[in-house]
């Protein structure tokens, strides 16, 4: 009985300690990343504006990751302001979810809302310049989500660069090499 007594108070000891812990961490996680692409910001504004052209470059459109093998909805116009795209997927990871583009601005750039079952919502940006010779555009893309109190949650929007952050690179370096292709 004592051996019994002494396991839940270690029990309740670590689940406290790991929730004061937590209290440490912030409630939003922010993933961002950034780069330059040698081409005009009107290319690149067609690649991100248009939901159709994502799944090229998009590491977590779920025709990326998936071959194709997803049902995606897309509104019509699948462009600009207000477009939005929809996906389901029974044979993967990824069930289903929706992506809505909330702003759009040919010469700064999108931002964008995620929903997926799995997740917190999410807020994309990316925010598109010209550089500094006038030749090419540089990209900073940013993702944001509210992850609340729970200590769960606070640690995944911790991890979330180690978690996502490689992917979020290969996407900017698609998104490059498509564009200037162009």
């Amino acid at each position: 009985m004592r051996v019994l007594k002494m396991f839940l108070t270690a029990v309740i000891v670590l689940g406290l300690l790991i929730f004061l812990l937590s209290l440490l961490f912030p409630s939003v996680a922010r993933l961002e990343r950034s780069g330059s692409i040698d081409a005009p910001v009107s290319t690149v504004f067609a690649q991100v504006s248009d939901l159709k052209t994502w799944p090229a470059w998009n590491p977590w459109d779920p025709a990326y990751r998936t071959g194709g093998a997803s049902m995606q909805q897309y509104s019509d116009p699948a462009e600009g302001k207000g477009a939005w795209f929809t996906w389901s997927n029974t044979a993967g990871r990824t069930a289903s979810g929706r992506v809505e583009i909330v702003l759009a601005d040919p010469e700064k750039g999108i931002t964008y809302n995620m929903t997926h079952p799995a997740m917190k919502p999410v807020t994309g940006v990316i925010e598109l310049k010209p550089t500094a010779d006038g030749k090419g555009t540089a990209i900073l893309w940013r993702l944001e989500t509210q992850v609340g109190m729970a200590p769960w949650w606070k640690l995944r929007g911790f991890l979330m660069d180690r978690m996502f952050g490689e992917s979020m690179e290969e996407g900017l370096s698609k998104l490059k090499m498509l564009s200037e292709k162009y």
